[in-house]
């Protein structure tokens, strides 16, 4: 695939991609989207698509010391959501620009796994690389193979797609499916590991190969009594190729369990899907690959959207918050200095505006950070003096270095994702 000469689409940008890969594609889309993958192809489906037997847990999977979150979730720090764990705003007044592990967010599908990194393997095969090795005969890695490479560090934010869900409820009265998050699904770390591509480069990938697919060591997801099997979401080479991170380190330390140990996938300002924890193995192939997560699910389906959806959902939106408790209250007849943060996965956010009159007016916040982080956020403050004691609703709008701001609403889909509009955050003066 050749990218960047000024001719040739950019086959890092998922939705370019989907125009120039396999043609039947919408097919596929069509039936899998309506029916469900594996139901919609039966027999029929290829295998590295089709859901793997309940009985074929990964052998580096723990099922004993799979019960749910392993870290604490003192209420104080978090909001659960079954599996999953939010974090609360109010949690990261003070703290600097990253997230720590204690108050980063957790999204899973399943149960977090147990896996003991001394017997830990990454498993490479598949049509795109050197003498095509099948999933039974792979390029493996260990983990000690893994800190052999040379080593690199990013700072990025990782972000569900599904951030914000709960507001397509509260502010536009629209129904959605999925987790009910506020705003808490993000969090900044430093991460260290491994470039995804010295480790493809290292296994023999070829010039043929178009896509890959990462597959986590977490048991299979049932949807509805439907086993889709490990989650795996396939990545364009090109993409896989230009900045993604194999990472064994999270903020200076060890990947702790919820969090993808012993390695996962960092996708900078991607879809949080596209960054597999416990990563297992990964398909390298030389055609189109389709998971359920980058057929049924991560992508806009509605009345606004084409039939079988949009184009497999990369880049994350521009999206604000105040750190402040949701619905909280305040000491009137003072003078308050509110805090926040911005970010997108367009780059990095260069201005943030601050409306207490239901959007009627904006004022500047203050920027933290002199030279902010374009895979981060933005810390920013903003002095509030408020006139008299009472309800109110605080809105902040970012806009980030491509021009793309915060709408006062954001067009319907049914699995709720991207929710990008200005967020209402209620506060109460007494």
């Amino acid at each position: 695939m050749r990218t960047g000469d000024g001719n040739d689409p950019d086959l890092t940008d998922e939705a370019t991609y989907e125009r120039v890969r396999d043609p039947s594609r919408r097919g596929l889309l069509r039936l899998s989207a309506g029916a469900g993958l594996t139901a919609g192809f039966g027999g029929a489906l290829p295998a590295a698509l089709r859901a793997a037997p309940a009985a074929a847990a990964p052998a580096a999977f723990s099922t004993a010391a799979a019960t749910g979150i392993v870290k604490p979730l003192p209420p104080e720090l978090f909001i659960e959501h079954g599996t999953n764990a939010e974090t609360r705003w109010e949690a990261m007044r003070g703290i600097g620009d990253l997230t720590p592990v204690d108050r980063f967010f957790v999204r899973n599908h399943v149960s977090t796994p147990l896996i003991d990194a001394r017997t830990w393997r990454l498993k490479l095969w598949g049509t795109g690389l050197a003498g095509s090795p099948g999933e039974d005969r792979p390029i493996v890695f260990s983990y000690d193979d893994l800190l052999g490479f040379p080593s690199e560090t990013i700072t990025s934010f990782i972000e569900c797609t599904g951030n914000g869900r709960g507001f397509y409820a509260s502010q536009q009265g629209q129904e959605v499916s999925g987790t009910p998050w506020r705003l808490g699904a993000v969090g900044v770390a430093r991460w260290r590991g491994v470039r995804l591509s010295a480790v493809l480069r290292r296994a023999g990938i070829t010039r043929a190969a178009v896509d890959i697919m990462p597959r986590g060591l977490d048991a299979d997801y049932v949807d509805k009594g439907e086993n889709l099997g490990r989650v795996r979401r396939p990545l364009p080479v090109a993409k896989a190729m230009k900045d993604v991170l194999l990472a064994y380190e999270m903020n200076g330390a060890p990947l702790p369990p919820d969090h993808g140990h012993p390695v996962r996938l960092v996708v900078p300002s991607w879809v949080g899907i596209a960054s597999i924890k416990w990563l297992g193995d990964i398909q390298v192939s030389d055609a189109p690959l389709y998971s359920p997560w980058n057929t049924r699910y991560y992508r806009l389906f509605g009345p606004a959207y084409p039939e079988g959806g949009t184009a497999p959902l990369t880049r994350m939106n521009v999206k604000s918050a105040f750190e402040l408790p949701w619905d909280g209250t305040l000491p009137a007849a003072r003078r308050h200095v509110l805090h926040g943060r911005s970010w997108s996965g367009g780059g990095r956010v260069r201005r943030v505006e601050v409306s207490d009159d239901g959007g009627r007016t904006w004022r500047p916040a203050r920027a933290l950070d002199r030279h902010p982080n374009p895979r981060g956020w933005v810390r920013w403050e903003f002095p509030w003096h408020p006139r008299r004691p009472g309800r109110y609703e605080l809105l902040a709008r970012a806009t980030d270095e491509t021009g793309a701001a915060q709408p006062a609403t954001v067009p319907y889909n049914t699995l709720g994702y991207l929710f990008g509009a200005v967020v209402r955050h209620p506060v109460t003066l007494i």
